[in-house]
């Protein structure tokens, strides 16, 4: 009888080793899986500030009339195939800077003249991105103008070729400067 109480004793520790095995095992998944997570998230900033932007224009064009919106058809992005790798001055040393690029059309027409388009395009955006300088591209006013002469020149370049503006806006999807 003293044998049966001690394993049962024995199958209770056994019972509370193996709840302490498992909730440690899925604390470490968790945690992995957390950091995994965290550390693949380069662009997390850039997309925070892409919804601020975008909470900031979304009520502009909500005030805008819905058929309007209707006429010129659902909103899609077009991505630039690879990102723009340039130099740029800076008043202490020169820096590095990678920006990845998507495009805002509306509607199918306009989202295969952009994809037709994208070496004009590419071109265009590497000539505005390269006269700029690094201490305007350390501040968030100084990438809000980047962008918008951006949007000016891309637009105007669409003009010339296909006789509309085709993209509605550039949004900077990734931004690193060294």
């Amino acid at each position: 009888m003293a044998d049966e109480k001690e394993l049962e004793i024995e199958e209770g520790g056994k019972s509370k080793k193996m709840l302490f095995i498992i909730i440690a095992v899925v604390v470490l998944i968790a945690g992995g899986a957390g950091a995994f997570f965290m550390m693949s998230g380069d662009d997390a900033p850039a997309e925070e500030t892409l919804a601020e932007e975008s909470s900031g224009e979304a009520s502009e064009s909500a005030e805008a009339s819905s058929g309007a919106k209707a006429e010129l058809g659902s909103a899609l992005y077009v991505a630039m195939p690879r990102p723009f790798v340039f130099n740029v001055p800076g008043a202490s040393k020169d820096r590095l800077v990678q920006i990845k690029v998507q495009l805002l059309v509306r509607g199918d027409t306009n989202e295969e003249t952009a994809k037709r388009h994208i070496p004009l395009i590419e071109g265009t955006l590497l000539r505005v991105f390269s006269t700029t300088n690094a201490d305007d591209l350390s501040t968030m006013a100084g990438k809000e103008a980047l962008r918008n002469s951006a949007l000016t020149e891309v637009q105007n370049a669409l003009i010339e070729i296909e006789d509309s503006k085709v993209v509605e806006r550039v949004l900077f999807t990734g931004f690193v400067m060294q």
